[in-house]
């Protein structure tokens, strides 16, 4: 596997303090250099840094720390467990603090920046406003419009990334078919 363990530098500290594995094998399976490694058994490195358990978060097990601290040529192997986030189906509302609706035009903003074929409807249920306040950002008409800053809401939280690409995939759709209609 080539992913390194959550974090590295925590888990080789727990590991040098430990087990008997060598620097090469907690360097390659912490994806640390070496001599990183050393410096922490030497306590230059990592000073203050608790360990972090890697059998009790579930990345390794101790009959695997166990095999490789017999065999030195023996690589640690990471367990990769693939966890299943679900969400339902239906969203629910929450309620949204007075310092984060103003977030809301601006990343209408952005989104009419960005993702100019979706609907002015589409924005309004992506963001959480209503869709005459989308059409007046689009027109410039806002009543604050001037000191809106486009700002990407999936990175403030309002949305998914995944909301966000379904609903560009629609209105791409959309337009397809707009298109197909016209040429008929």
């Amino acid at each position: 596997m080539n992913n390194a363990p959550l974090m590295p530098m925590a888990t080789a500290v727990w590991l040098v303090e430990n087990t008997s594995l060598t620097f090469r094998q907690i360097a390659n399976f912490c994806k640390l250099h070496e001599v990183e490694i050393q410096g922490i058994a030497d306590g230059e490195v990592a000073k203050g840094i608790v360990g972090y358990n890697p059998i009790i978060n579930g990345q390794l097990t101790k009959n695997e720390i166990d095999l490789s601290s017999s065999d030195p040529n023996r690589p640690l192997q990471l367990i990769s467990e693939d966890v299943e986030i679900k969400s339902s189906e239906k969203k629910i509302k929450k309620y949204v603090p007075l310092s984060k609706r103003q977030d809301k035009p601006d990343s209408a903003l952005w989104l009419i920046k960005n993702h100019s074929l979706l609907k002015d409807s589409q924005i309004a249920r992506l963001v959480g406003i209503t869709k005459n306040s989308v059409t007046a950002i689009r027109n410039k008409s806002y009543w604050n419009f001037n000191s809106l800053n486009s700002k990407d809401p999936v990175a403030m939280g309002l949305f998914t990334q995944k909301e966000l690409i379904a609903a560009v995939e629609k209105a791409q759709k959309r337009i397809e078919r707009e298109k197909k209609e016209k040429i008929k």
